[in-house]
């Protein structure tokens, strides 16, 4: 599996899940990753990776006619990329050690649900505790709580619905005190 990650806001695109990666695989990633429309390195300046030998010279002359740089991390560097290790330690411990996954559709399923946890429904230590795309109103303290699950249960969101009209408290004024 074959991810990018924002270092800023922790976004995560999952760029591939192949058996048995090649060059030209690689070079369509690269290719995907750099589109102009709709690819995920636009308005960056950087992709930093690992030392693996799927990250060729084609690779990076892809990503640099796009205006991509392709930084490769000095060899034995341990805690370099700590927020991609980081992200490969959750989605392991949160989805994957707890999934029988049986050919590459299950695997790509529970990935990509898991990156919709990552993005709208997990909290994130690094950014405050905030969620990076939350869809719901932050904290309302009165309402019944919910709860979405994603891949059988294994994901659990909690959250409370916004107050319906008959919650909602009104603030009025109160009648002025007459002066003594």
């Amino acid at each position: 599996m074959l991810f990018v990650i924002r270092l800023a806001t922790r976004e995560v695109q999952i760029a591939g899940i192949i058996p048995e990666p090649n060059g030209a695989r690689m070079k369509q990633i690269a290719r995907n990753l750099s589109d102009g429309l709709d690819g995920f390195l636009i308005g960056h300046r950087y992709l930093i990776h690992d030392r693996a030998s799927l990250f060729s010279q084609g690779f990076g002359m892809i990503l640099e006619v796009a205006g991509n740089e392709s930084v490769r991390l000095p060899a034995r560097s341990l805690n370099l990329n700590a927020i991609a290790e980081r992200f490969v330690r959750s989605i392991k411990e949160s989805c994957l050690d707890r999934m029988v996954v049986i050919g590459e559709s299950s695997l790509h399923r529970a990935t990509s649900q898991f990156a919709l946890h990552y993005h709208a429904e997990r909290n994130h230590q690094g950014l405050t505790n905030k969620i990076i795309h939350p869809e719901f109103v932050p904290f309302p303290t009165t309402g019944a709580v919910n709860c979405r699950q994603r891949l059988g249960g294994l994901l659990c969101y909690y959250y409370r619905d916004a107050a319906s009209k008959h919650e909602r408290v009104s603030f009025r004024t109160l009648p002025e005190r007459p002066r003594v």
